[in-house]
């Protein structure tokens, strides 16, 4: 970097210090690009430099998934992959120019580690052919503009189901992005890829006959409470047609918790293509032995601060694989990560004219994303690679596509129905960006450079979306240290342990996780909660470094019984100098909407409104204050009224009022519209010991907004009808339409779902002020365009509103309109008095800590799996022991005083119970679930005790089955305090004596449908 070396001799450019240099102004290159203008003359080249898959969201439920899965499979057009999940973070990395990313970023302390860890796999695996095979990759992918993505795995990253035992990465991805646009490499290629450079793998399943993708979903059932990564594997690879183990074991590696599932559609003749992979590629030998300090000990020594652990880690790498730190340490001599580029680079790219193919996709989607305000930035930097090609006529950037909600992307899928040729919106996206003028013959040469051909793969978009189909499906033991307790510590410290419990119910309720399981969950949460606070007090445990307190807290209640340690699984096994991940850094995660937190009534309330002006709040609150008995307690309530606080800071006259008055309810009444209000309410609940009620105008919303433009159309139709408002907002004012597009434009980003689940998240409840007839008529197209134009004016010219003759004319043109479907917009509204009904409702049930609150997350249809069975009518055993009693006086007189009629109210043959025979037992009958099957009854043999008829299952579509027990029965009758599963020893009872059988000649049959329970 400073000095040449004889380590670099096949190195023939400048150091960076010459480079650097060579720039006369340290802050030339940001004036370089504040004097490049765009003129007819200005081209950009655009190349993909890195990138995961698409995130597709499904249409369907997890149900439809899964039998459009099954059906396709059962055609032989596609094959079932799946693949377990390692709990890690992404990391992408294109060789030592092009780059090692993050999900979002570049040159920090997670590509730093995923450097280290991918450099130490290869130390792992090569030995002494370390340097020269890393310097090989290197060459491989960035001659070849590929692009390889792992599941990086380590301890000092943050926290997520269980510590692992190692550091390591997995592969997941192989992109090819020489011809412009990602192309992914199928898993078996990804296999060949891998053991071609000895890189991890990760284990693999394939399925490739009905019978084997039903049999899976149902092992996934059975397991999804109680799998660990040993049970999950074994019932996997007995069920699956394919089974590619992993070069690293999970077991081995990260441990007995697993997160998940991926399971996914691809070709049909993906088992032969792996087969075929796997002859000709077999397991790579490790050759490493001595591999250096670890990323442990090297994070333990250099905690106290970020840029001295991100200089340790890359300076442990081999130079053959990391030659020098530019992407981490450029911005220190030059500004290198300047984020004032920004919106200059993006608006320049897109003035600039596309160079390629490529580069005219690349520009379609920044456009599109732009001027449709999707919840994503585009963060631009110099590209210090190529600070050699940097003139005043060439710019070279790195633009990162960081997209900020996943709204972004089920919005992109639907421009992508209505414009099948849009490139997919990739996850981990990042781009190098060449700005240019043509006169200096560099568009020839950056032409030359790159061959990029034309979109002709429609495959990879839309068109056909059954290729995209994809479910994840994760397990009960991972959730509960993540969701449960992890993602639970915000509402346990702030909230206390009564919201904390409603939050885990909650998540239990809507994960649809069983009565028994919920049961004792809720011991072991409602054990750790006490535990937690009495340790830590009021500060708050660190969801990055939760686990040093929650594996040994696992680990003790693991061993109170052999049912508590079915329960937590594995705990306390590996836990090891956990100095090393002091500190707290934001790690993704998985976000899930909280609980409803039961108000307690020693503490204050604040009820707000996160509305729109016409929302009707003032209103509602004089109701509020004058129904009878209030919110249904003795606490006082206030009506503070936001518009008659002029010149005053309204919430901080909130916040006095609570402290004058702790246990009072104070309806706000003011339009709560954005975080920054709602984390004042937070903030003021915690100071303040209170908590906070939202009440929001019921709405469809659209993609993009949780208001509908039925409702503005109705908020405006209000404000301007309103006389002598104390704020002007009304008929009176010029500007009244302006006002509430500013207010409707500043939820944009949110659909309703993403709205609610956010407020539900914060603050554990929500209540809805019903708005709209769920059966009106659809909103007129005069109202709607006139409300979409205003949008459109909104948005291109808010930043001067008055200076532009359209706003005047709009407001006309609104009022007119509204004045036209007067009729109409009165009719679509809910009266009045039946909202104010409908929120007094949910109000008090809340305040009283009912739970009124109905999760947006659809509850899975499918669950737990116990046994399989067959389910009988009960109608027809009743006539058969009828007739059997009328030509046997021994069974009428055994079945005289048993009154069947009135305790047979459910008849079923067990086929396998998971206990008993596993589940892969239980899963194998997967394929035949709700079809009918015939029963064979051969005798009935009974005891004091009990009695059950001896049964045999018959044929379905040409295949007999079987049951798994011994001997196979259906149990009609126990003694009182006899369980069932007496009736099993029937058989041994009538050999000692102390049983009779009556043999039912012929036999007869009676057709029930097999069940999963």
């Amino acid at each position: 970097m400073i000095e040449r070396s004889t380590n670099f001799d096949w190195y023939k450019g400048p150091t960076l210090l010459e480079a650097l240099d060579s720039i006369s102004d340290p802050n030339s290159a940001d004036k370089l690009l504040e004097n490049f203008t765009v003129d007819s003359f200005t081209y950009s080249v655009a190349q993909v430099r890195a990138t995961f898959y698409p995130k597709f969201e499904n249409d369907k439920s997890d149900q439809e998934v899964r039998t459009r899965m099954a059906e396709m499979v059962s055609k032989g057009l596609a094959t079932l992959e799946v693949s377990l999940k390692h709990s890690g973070s992404l990391f992408m990395y294109a060789g030592h120019e092009g780059g090692a990313y993050a999900k979002n970023s570049y040159g920090n302390i997670y590509t730093a580690v995923g450097v280290f860890v991918l450099g130490r796999m290869f130390r792992e695996a090569w030995g002494s052919q370390c340097s020269k095979k890393q310097a090989e990759f290197n060459k491989f992918l960035e001659s070849n503009r590929m692009c390889i993505s792992m599941e990086l795995v380590t301890a000092v990253l943050g926290d997520h189901g269980q510590r692992p035992r190692e550091d390591y990465v997995v592969v997941t991805a192989v992109t090819d992005l020489g011809c412009g646009k990602p192309k992914f490499y199928s898993t078996p290629d990804v296999i060949a890829f891998c053991r071609k450079w000895r890189l991890p793998t990760n284990h693999v399943w394939l399925f490739s006959t009905r019978k084997s993708v039903i049999s899976f979903f149902a092992a996934y059932d059975a397991l999804c409470e109680e799998g660990t990564a040993t049970t999950v594997c074994k019932a996997l690879d007995e069920v699956a047609d394919v089974s590619i183990p992993g070069s690293k074991d999970h077991i081995k590696v990260q441990g007995e918790i697993l997160e998940g599932l991926v399971a996914r559609i691809v070709s049909c003749e993906s088992s032969e293509h792996m087969e075929q992979v796997l002859r000709d590629y077999p397991l790579p030998p490790s050759e490493g032995d001595y591999l250096g300090s670890s990323l442990r000990d090297i994070w333990a020594e250099n905690r106290s601060d970020e840029k001295q652990q991100i200089k340790a880690l890359l300076e442990s790498v081999d130079t053959s694989f990391l030659p020098n730190y530019m992407d981490w340490f450029g911005n220190d001599v030059a500004d290198g990560h300047s984020r004032n580029a920004d919106r200059s680079v993006v608006s320049k790219f897109l003035q600039a004219l596309p160079a390629d193919f490529c580069t005219t996709k690349l520009q379609e989607m920044v456009r599109l994303m732009t001027e449709k305000r999707f919840p994503a930035a585009f963060k631009c930097y110099h590209n210090f690679h190529k600070i050699n090609s940097v003139s005043s006529d060439s710019l070279h950037f790195k633009m990162v596509i960081h997209v900020h909600s996943d709204s972004a992307f089920r919005r992109y899928q639907e421009e992508m129905r209505r414009n099948p040729g849009l490139w997919p919106l990739y996850r981990g996206f990042f781009v190098d960006v060449n700005l240019f003028k043509n006169n200096k013959g560099i568009a020839a040469e950056s032409s030359q450079e790159i061959n990029y051909g034309s979109d002709t793969n429609a495959k990879d978009g839309l068109a056909n979306e059954d290729a995209n189909l994809m479910i994840k499906l994760k397990f009960l033991k991972y959730k509960i240290r993540t969701f449960l307790i992890r993602n639970g510590l915000p509402v346990l410290f702030k909230q206390g342990e009564a919201a904390y419990k409603a939050y885990y119910l909650r998540q239990m309720k809507i994960w649809n996780t069983s009565a028994a399981k919920q049961r004792e969950l809720s011991r072991m949460l409602d054990d750790w909660a006490v535990y937690i606070r009495e340790t830590y007090g009021h500060e708050q445990l660190s969801s990055f470094s939760y686990l040093s307190e929650a594996e040994p807290f696992l680990e003790q209640y693991a061993k109170r019984s052999p049912k508590t340690q079915a329960l937590i699984g594995s705990a306390g096994s590996f836990m090891r100098d956990l100095a090393i991940i002091e500190g707290s850094r934001g790690e993704e995660r998985d976000i899930i909407p909280s609980s409803p937190t039961p108000m307690v009534k020693d503490e204050g309330l604040i009820v707000f409104f996160p509305g729109i002006p016409g929302c009707a709040k003032s209103a509602l609150c004089k109701e509020i204050m004058s129904a009878p008995g209030g919110l249904g307690d003795d606490r006082p309530v206030h009506h503070l009224m936001g518009d008659l606080f002029q010149g005053r800071k309204y919430w901080g006259m909130v916040a006095e009022e609570r402290c004058k008055e702790p246990y009072s309810i104070i309806l706000a009444d003011k339009n709560a519209p954005n975080r920054g209000v709602w984390r004042q309410i937070e903030d003021m609940c915690r100071r303040t010991k209170a908590s906070a009620i939202p009440v929001v105008p019921d709405s469809e919303g659209t993609e993009s907004n949780p208001f509908s433009l039925d409702a503005l159309a109705v908020f405006m139709f209000r404000v301007l009808h309103r006389a002598n408002h104390p704020r002007n907002l009304d008929k009176s004012s010029p500007h009244a339409g302006y006002v509430l597009l500013k207010f409707y434009d500043l939820y944009h980003g949110k659909n309703r779902n993403e709205f609610e689940a956010e407020l539900i998240q914060r603050f554990g409840s929500l209540v809805k002020m019903p708005l709209l007839e769920p059966n009106r008529a659809p909103l007129p197209e005069c109202v709607r365009s006139t409300l979409q134009k205003g949008l459109d004016l909104y948005g291109r010219l808010k930043p001067a509103q008055d200076t532009y003759s359209e706003w005047p004319e709009w407001e006309i043109q609104l009022r007119e309109t509204l004045l036209q479907n007067v009729e109409y917009l009165n009719s679509i509204q809910v009266s009045f008095e039946s909202s104010v009904e409908s929120v007094l409702k949910q109000l008090k049930a809340i305040a009283n800590g009912e739970h009124t609150t109905t999760p947006s997350a659809e509850k899975r249809s499918f669950g737990t799996i116990a046994y399989a069975a067959v389910n009988l009518p009960v109608s027809a055993f009743l006539d058969l022991l009828d007739n059997l009693g009328g030509q046997d006086p021994e069974v009428e007189g055994f079945l005289k005083d048993k009154d069947l009629r009135s305790s047979l109210t459910k008849a079923h043959l067990t086929l396998a119970h998971k206990r008993s025979h596993g589940v892969t037992a239980v899963a194998n009958y997967g394929p035949y679930v709700n079809q009918n099957v015939p029963i064979s009854m051969h005798a009935l043999l009974f005891s004091e005790k009990s009695a059950a008829l001896e049964a045999e299952p018959g044929v379905v579509d040409g295949e007999k089955l079987s049951s798994k027990n011994e001997w196979p029965h259906v149990t009609l009758w126990t003694a009182d305090g006899v369980s069932a599963k007496e009736a099993n020893v029937l058989p041994r009872l009538l050999a000692e004596g102390k049983a009779t059988r009556v043999e039912i000649n012929p036999p007869i049959t009676i057709t029930g449908v097999l069940e999963f329970f």
